[in-house]
């Protein structure tokens, strides 16, 4: 009966989504996915709570690259088994003009770099190459105020700046009521691949928080 049922459920795809794997062996992924945050509503999040010198009156920070995460077609690797030695304080360091601090730098390494199979100079570089390689709409930098709106005029911009992109390929979330992030799902060559079941999760909010640079 057991049996049966668990043919069931996977033919009719009601099994819940397979959660991260910890520990797994370097370098046993199928696709990138790049994920960029918009500083300013991090910041608003919980980034100013923390007191983060990324929040900082002085920073200009838009799109931050929050990490590039191996991941499988179901489920994600994290804090893999690698020979690579950690990045030093200096590799951390450099990335802060990106990621807004070295400390985002050491744990992504940590949690998502260490999957990569590379060094950490590897995936250091490969991440500011996927970065760069996206337009990040310059129309979100010309707010002068807090606005409200729909999570699809977020992904809209980011289709019309990168014509490379397809909705199958991005997808925008949304936490407490903020625009999260833009998450782009990334060949091991980054090039735009369809994002599995459990990263195409688009925010479906109408009235999504957006503030703007401080």
């Amino acid at each position: 009966m057991r049996g049966l049922l668990f043919t069931i459920l996977a033919i009719l795809g009601l099994f819940p989504p397979l959660a991260r794997a910890e520990g797994e062996r370097a370098g046993q992924f199928d696709y990138y996915v790049l994920a960029l945050s918009w500083s300013p509503n991090w910041c608003a999040l919980e980034g100013d709570a923390k007191g983060s010198p990324q929040c900082d009156s002085a920073e200009d920070h838009g799109w931050t690259l929050h990490g590039l995460w191996p991941q499988f077609h179901r489920g994600w690797p994290s804090y893999c088994r690698t020979t690579e030695a950690a990045p030093t304080r200096r590799q951390t360091g450099e990335m802060t003009d990106i990621m807004g601090t070295s400390g985002l730098a050491w744990h992504q390494w940590k949690k998502h770099g260490t999957c990569s199979g590379l060094s950490a100079r590897g995936y250091f570089d490969l991440s500011r190459t996927a970065y760069e390689q996206v337009t990040r709409p310059a129309i979100f930098r010309r707010l002068d105020k807090p606005v409200r709106l729909p999570a699809s005029v977020v992904e809209e911009a980011f289709l019309k700046d990168n014509p490379q992109l397809s909705k199958d390929s991005l997808t925008i979330t949304c936490r407490d009521g903020f625009i999260q992030e833009a998450r782009i799902c990334l060949s091991r060559a980054l090039t735009p691949v369809p994002c599995g079941r459990d990263v195409i999760r688009d925010c479906t909010l109408k009235d999504a928080v957006f503030e703007p640079l401080r």
